[in-house]
């Protein structure tokens, strides 16, 4: 049986704590990074814009502080229940083309644009 010294159990303990909290934040970027990725290369900036990059009619800086990960995840697997839900009046409506998005990428598409705050 390994002894833990005196005292280092109060700090073994803020150490796993900040391990536990530090460690998804990290899988979040990295998603995110991911999601980056994806939007990129589906030329979503067709007609989205991120920082003034893209389309500029339908920006979606600051979406991750408005729509939920699952309302986002919403909108690109079936926009077109996404836009009766909401009444969305955006022309062209999104395309119902990204619901075969493998879930790897869909994940962090809908991380990257969580990020967006």
């Amino acid at each position: 049986m390994t002894r833990v010294p005196m005292g280092a159990g109060p700090f073994l303990t803020v150490l796993t704590a900040g391990l536990i909290l530090v460690m998804p934040l990290q899988a979040a970027a990295q998603d995110a990074k991911q999601g980056e990725t994806v939007y990129n290369a589906q030329k979503c900036q067709t007609c989205h814009a991120i920082g003034g990059k893209g389309n500029k009619m339908n920006p979606l800086d600051g979406v991750g502080a408005k729509l939920s990960a699952a309302d986002i995840r919403a909108w690109i697997v079936d926009p077109v229940a996404m836009t009766a839900k909401t009444g969305s009046t955006k022309k062209p409506p999104m395309p119902k083309k990204w619901a075969s998005l493998p879930a790897a990428e869909l994940d962090g598409l809908v991380a990257y644009m969580q990020s967006l705050k």
